[in-house]
């Protein structure tokens, strides 16, 4: 137990002693919520349990907290104090971070890794960009934040399974076919008019250019309809090779890849509609399919498959969740785009009518991302003309710039994302700032190698003293319970704000406390502060998919 999970402990005994001891009446006693008030004076946590008691002990909120002090046994604390109109304020005994400090270093690489006994099994999709053409920054905000919010259910104990639904079906992979017969057709000295639906951007000329490099006139033999047929293949493959070599450049991977063509292939769509139709949740109107979306919340039914017998995007997308909840997964996680918000509603009457809890399927949406150089707008590539991509991105400012960027904004907010602050080397850019803070420690673990000084790793640690090296070590033991809060409120931008906290930290215990030169037994007490904070520093950098440089 932490120092937090012991007082809230110690807290809610005491109420029960007082209630057998008659002091206050008997009624239910509410969860312990302890915070860290926000100036020093008020102690090391403070509590509003005394009046959050009060009411079901039908009693004046100070007398509850009166008797909570009164029956109050912690080892830990120093002193209390009741204030204002029944907050308790806890002040701890100094010994009681060199505990914390010890555990932490116990728990070494680990110290972060919750543990959770039934955990939820959960599938988080993210990105599933069309595989038409290339990813760009706002595919690159998902990527981040997705990946990211991985790790970070994963470090809170959550089951969790990464997944990529592969838009391989429907018009989309029509319109790249011909699109790409056509570049080759020009390539071949063929005139030919481009699809008036076709995709204009310079990667469909470069997929073009590739397959009359290894394929040359070959496809010429052939009747315009295999052709196509060809190409869909190739090109599909080809995008889709593209896309993983972005996203794993950008340290974004998936243990699923699910594609969409596949749902199609097995009729699977069908059956998910004959389904509903047994359920009565959908009918037959104007020689179309609709689903009753009004029936959990939707402003109107839609239109799952069209009266020429189409189906709707729609259609594949119940089919695909139909197979989520069918492998077994307690809870769903959607990550979408802006642009993406109006169809939450009859996504999850879809879960609804499946027969599944509407509440079991999460959407979390991603606000827009705006580039800046220089202080003005970046609208277009200068190489293309088109939206910048994500692989533009990673050569100008670096795979760990963007992604911390990316991550350190909430999804809910539109993100501006300043290119040139990404690049510099000053503690203005965050990325460089935690960096150089890891990379300090190595330095100093270095040099102590090289003075030949061995680290005692049961050295006492009662000589840490100096304020800033208790600030640093009640801020390592924030991190456990950083984790599951963020995790909880799917909130990775909530670890990139507290890893530079942290680091700013380390940097003023840099500035303030010597290593080198001390006495024996301060150094090495700091010797173990600093390789505590190097664990959290990576832990939590691993976190947002970001790398720790051992030097700068």
């Amino acid at each position: 137990m932490n120092i937090k999970e012991i007082l809230a402990q110690s807290i809610k005994d005491a109420a029960q002693k007082a209630i057998e001891a008659g002091t206050v009446k008997e009624g239910e006693l509410p969860a312990v919520v302890l915070e860290v008030p926000p100036q020093k004076e008020f102690g090391d946590f403070a509590t509003n349990f005394a009046m959050q008691a009060a009411r079901s002990l039908k009693c004046n909120p100070r007398i509850v907290a009166q008797a909570v002090v009164d029956n109050l046994a912690c080892a830990y604390i120093d002193k209390t104090e009741i204030a204002g109109p029944g907050f308790i304020n806890f002040y701890l005994k100094q010994d009681w971070v060199y505990s914390l400090l010890s555990n932490i270093l116990a728990q070494g690489d680990s110290y972060g890794d919750l543990k959770q006994e039934n955990p939820e099994k959960i599938q988080l999709e993210y990105v599933s960009a069309n595989p038409t053409g290339p990813l760009h920054v706002g595919h690159g905000r998902g990527a981040a934040v997705g990946s990211a919010l991985a790790n970070l259910m994963k470090a809170a104990g959550y089951n969790v399974t990464r997944e990529y639904y592969i838009n391989d079906a429907g018009n989309q992979i029509e319109n790249l076919a011909a699109s790409v017969n056509a570049r080759y057709l020009a390539l071949m000295g063929v005139e030919c008019e481009f699809p008036e639906n076709g995709y204009h951007g310079a990667d469909i000329i470069d997929t073009a250019k590739r397959i009359v490099k290894i394929y040359g006139d070959k496809f010429m033999q052939m009747e315009e309809e295999d052709r196509l047929h060809e190409f869909k293949t190739l090109a599909l493959k080809e995008k889709l090779a593209a896309l993983k070599e972005d996203l794993q450049a950008f340290n974004v991977d998936f243990d699923v890849w699910f594609s969409e063509k596949t749902l199609h292939d097995e009729d699977r769509i069908k059956a998910a509609c004959d389904y509903l139709m047994e359920r009565g949740y959908m009918y037959e109107k104007d020689g179309a399919l609709w689903l009753k979306s009004t029936e959990y919340g939707d402003d109107k039914d839609r239109v799952v498959i069209r009266d020429n017998g189409i189906p709707t995007y729609l259609a594949a997308d119940i089919a695909y969740h139909r197979d989520k909840f069918e492998r077994g997964f307690d809870h769903v996680i959607n990550l979408w785009g802006a642009d993406h918000h109006g169809y939450i509603a009859r996504m999850k009457a879809a879960v609804g009518a499946l027969g599944y809890s509407p509440e079991q399927l999460e959407v979390l949406i991603l606000q827009m991302v705006s580039l800046y150089r220089n202080g003005e707008l970046v609208k277009m590539s200068k190489r293309t003309g088109q939206s910048v991509t994500l692989h533009e991105l990673i050569e100008e400012v670096g795979t760990d710039a963007a992604r911390v960027f990316f991550i350190m904004r909430s999804i809910d907010s539109q993100l501006d994302f300043d290119l040139t602050l990404a690049t510099e080397k000053s503690s203005d850019n965050p990325v460089y700032y935690v960096q150089y803070a890891y990379a300090r420690i190595c330095s100093i673990l270095r040099q102590i190698a090289e003075e030949n000084i061995a680290i005692d790793e049961k050295a006492p640690l009662t000589s840490l003293t100096a304020e800033v090296e208790i600030n640093l070590i009640k801020k390592l033991g924030e991190y456990p319970e950083l984790i599951a809060g963020a995790a909880k409120e799917r909130a990775p931008h909530r670890v990139a704000h507290y890893v530079y906290e942290l680091a700013s930290l380390f940097h003023s215990f840099y500035n303030q406390c010597r290593i080198l030169g001390v006495e024996p037994e301060v150094q090495q007490a700091r010797l173990l502060l600093v390789i505590a904070v190097s664990h959290v520093l990576k832990h939590a950098l691993d976190i947002l998919g970001i790398s720790a440089p051992e030097r700068m």
